[in-house]
């Protein structure tokens, strides 16, 4: 690789340069030095990135998706008599419900900046199955003819599949790849698995801090060997309660060091660093040394949770499989994909109820639809919009007031 080469692809970034070959998704520098490779296991046994990757996965997971049949009124209903309903909703292959196919793709897309899943079509061309393949496992190489390849690496294979064949959804980056925000996070991880290491070494001595043994006479190398042998323990944490010096000798333990003082409160920055890249709230993963901007209440914490962090992954999600899932005639017949958000923005009971009595008397809503939000049976003569009666048109109003003035223009004047 020529200089020129090696100087742009450090300037450019790997993740966001668009070239033919080989896709890579890691950062082509380190902007820090002396920081340890970090990989996936030993990322996930950081509690914040466990705890923040669990919540994203197992939020959207948690979904129900639906697959829609709009008409030419643009009225949409559930397409249940379709077999990719099937496949999307419940099972998307004969291992997996669709939470555990779900779940297993966004831990990859949210620590790799990519996932991918094999499409299974049958004679017909219509999707019958959706196979989770790792991330890790997969490499994307742009052909020629600028058509992208999947060569996925299984034992000592190596298999080639086409674009067609392979839904992927990939994070922010270009058009072929997303960035893997483990690899871009790594300093990070190595800060927190460092502070977690110093914290183990100091609790395996007993929380004792290392001291000096105090006498004025000079010892023999033997000497020392052996009081250290014998009196280790006192420093490092040991089984005796008692021990006894001799011959004048004195222990001195050393003081707290300003990194040891700091320990926890590096830990709590931790946390919230860990938390900012994955764009959770630190509340949300039981951090409770600080207070959210976005308000005390836990309504307002899951709303701006919403906005910010759950709703782009799942329109990321929906249009990967608009994209690569549907056929050209499904998605000419009006067919989408859509999760449904009602869960997760589900109000309290006091509030539901509010807003249920002031779509019914505005005729926005049946009783009956109201009841099936509830999981209610219906009622009869619950699927009639109805209004309050003193609601009227504007023009109607008027024309009420004119003709109520000139009643009362007509009436005679008692005597």
């Amino acid at each position: 690789m020529s200089f020129f080469s090696t100087a742009y692809n450090w300037l450019t970034g790997w993740a966001t340069r668009q070239s033919k070959g080989l896709q890579r998704p890691v950062p082509s520098s380190v902007a820090y030095d002396d920081i340890q490779s970090v990989g996936l296991d030993a990322a996930m046994q950081v509690s914040t990135v466990w705890a923040c990757v669990k919540l994203l996965a197992e939020t959207i997971s948690s979904l129900p998706l639906f697959l829609y049949r709009s008409d030419d009124n643009g009225q949409r209903t559930l397409a249940r008599d379709d077999d990719l309903y099937r496949v999307l909703h419940d099972m998307p292959n004969r291992r997996q419900t669709a939470q555990e196919f779900w779940e297993y793709m966004l831990v990859n897309l949210f620590l790799r900046g990519n996932c991918y899943a094999r499409i299974r079509r049958n004679s017909q061309g219509r999707v019958v199955a959706l196979w989770p393949l790792s991330a890790d496992q997969i490499e994307v190489k742009v052909l020629d003819d600028g058509s992208v390849a999947y060569l996925y690496s299984v034992d000592s294979m190596r298999v080639i599949f086409p674009e067609a064949e392979i839904l992927h959804i990939r994070g922010m980056g270009n058009d072929v790849v997303g960035m893997s925000p483990l690899d871009y996070m790594r300093a990070s991880v190595s800060l927190a698995l460092r502070t977690q290491s110093h914290l183990n070494k100091t609790y395996n001595k007993n929380a004792r801090r290392p001291g000096i043994l105090m006498r004025d006479s000079v010892l023999t190398d033997q000497q020392r060997m052996a009081l250290k042998k014998n009196f280790g323990d006192i420093a490092t944490g040991g089984e005796k309660e008692l021990y006894i010096l001799e011959a004048g000798f004195k222990f001195e333990p050393l003081g707290m060091t300003p990194a040891d003082l700091q320990l926890l409160e590096s830990m709590r920055n931790s946390v919230e660093d860990l938390c900012r890249w994955f764009g959770v709230p630190s509340v949300l993963v039981n951090d409770t040394s600080k207070t959210t901007t976005w308000g005390t209440g836990v309504e307002q914490i899951i709303e701006g949770f919403y906005k910010f962090t759950i709703r782009p992954q799942v329109e990321r999600i929906e249009q990967a499989l608009q994209r690569r899932v549907l056929s050209p005639g499904q998605r000419a017949s009006g067919m989408v994909v859509e999760f449904s958000l009602d869960a997760l923005l589900r109000s309290s009971l006091k509030d539901r109820m509010e807003i249920y009595a002031k779509a019914v008397q505005n005729g926005i809503y049946t009783r009956n639809e109201c009841r099936q939000y509830e999981n209610m049976p219906p009622k009869d003569g619950g699927d009639e919009l109805t209004a309050q009666v003193n609601l009227r048109p504007v023009d109607m109003l008027r024309t009420l007031t004119n003709g109520s003035n000139a009643n009362v223009a007509q009436e005679p004047t008692s005597q």
